[in-house]
């Protein structure tokens, strides 16, 4: 039987280094999990109008309320920020007095980088590989004050049940959850995001980080939002810069979260859904590759014995993938591959395979 996964003060990867990182002039882009489509006129156009009026300061008003309307919250319990990855840095400064920070890899590296450029010292729970990367909250300390956990998780690709998530709040604890990718999920005859916390309101110190960035390739405005208690909310205002969320991020905030945006995002998650599962099927009929657990994002993460040789020889052939041995928990035999279409898809694998084969 595995060992469960259990917390330790272990380092030392280098989580400083991202998927933009991998991608040079030349290599078709699989490192990166933004979605790059034409931007829609629903989209552009509000960007573009906000242009001229770049003399005003910037007023977050009508964006927090349409995202806490989005949510079912009031405007009080929608703080904007300059991408997630400010939110990061924002909760890592503002709870300082946090005694016990826990993080549960593999995971998105900011949220642990954030916290030890803040001065924390931080616990890591390493999860489980042969358990699909599954959550057990029990592996939690239950002295931890702040808990910090992706869903669904980037680099695994794995969504934890809302139930099993929420069972990590309680009163004297911030519980942090990072959905920046919760609008790429799909479920059968769910209508939103399945397993979202993000309309959770009764969650004592729940903290929801949203990213508008993913989606509709919007990474380089830097726009993203938290939700959570209003009180809350402003210890980590009080953390952040003036004017920190510039008026075209603004006016991406309020058009993507008008129901409009919102089917949208369903449609693409369905497209994304098929691609990934083509992606998966394709990966899957490869020699000593395994997929881990059900993928339910815009990436997967697949193990391969000598995977970091893989990624080189990949790059000679014009291809960018994400490294693996940077996430805690993880190493140099795993791989994330982001979901393309089916003609990127099909051309990769081919490549992947005659590499493999080699």
């Amino acid at each position: 039987m595995p060992a469960a996964p259990t917390a330790a003060v272990t380092a030392e990867p280098d989580l400083g280094h991202h998927g933009d990182a991998e991608v040079t002039p030349g290599l078709v882009d699989l490192a990166v999990n933004v979605r790059r489509a034409a931007m829609p006129d629903w989209l552009a156009d509000p960007i573009t109008a906000a242009l001229g009026d770049l003399a005003a300061y910037p007023d977050p008003a009508p964006a927090r309320a349409a995202v806490g309307h989005r949510h079912g919250r009031p405007p009080d319990e929608v703080l904007l920020t300059a991408g997630a990855a400010e939110g990061f840095v924002l909760i890592a400064r503002a709870l300082r007095d946090a005694r016990r920070p826990v993080v549960v890899h593999p995971q998105f590296t900011e949220p642990e980088a954030a916290l030890r450029a803040a001065g924390h010292r931080v616990d890591r729970v390493l999860l489980d590989p042969a358990d699909g990367f599954r959550l057990d909250p029990a592996h939690v300390p239950a002295d931890a004050d702040l808990v910090m956990i992706g869903n669904p998780t980037n680099p695994t690709s794995v969504l934890h049940p809302a139930d099993t998530v929420a069972a990590l709040a309680r009163p004297g604890r911030v519980l942090v959850v990072d959905e920046a990718f919760a609008d790429t999920t799909l479920a059968p005859g769910v209508d939103g995001e399945p397993e979202s916390l993000a309309a959770r309101r009764d969650l004592p110190g729940l903290l929801v980080v949203r990213s508008l960035t993913k989606t509709w390739g919007l990474a380089g405005l830097r726009i993203g939002y938290l939700l959570g208690d209003a009180g809350l909310l402003a210890r980590l205002a009080a953390a952040q810069p003036l004017w920190a969320v510039s008026t075209p991020a603004l006016a991406a905030a309020t058009a993507c979260a008008a129901p409009a945006a919102v089917a949208a995002e369903r449609a693409i998650a369905a497209e994304l859904a098929a691609d990934r599962d083509h992606l998966v099927t394709r990966l899957s009929g490869l020699p000593g590759v395994r997929v881990a657990g059900r993928p339910a994002s815009a990436f997967v993460l697949l193990h391969r014995p000598g995977a970091a040789e893989v990624r080189q020889r990949l790059r000679e052939h014009g291809w960018a993938v994400r490294r693996g041995d940077t996430f805690p928990g993880l190493g140099p035999d795993w791989l994330r591959i982001a979901v393309r279409d089916r003609a990127t898809t099909d051309a990769f694998v081919d490549t992947l395979a005659r590499i493999l084969e080699a």
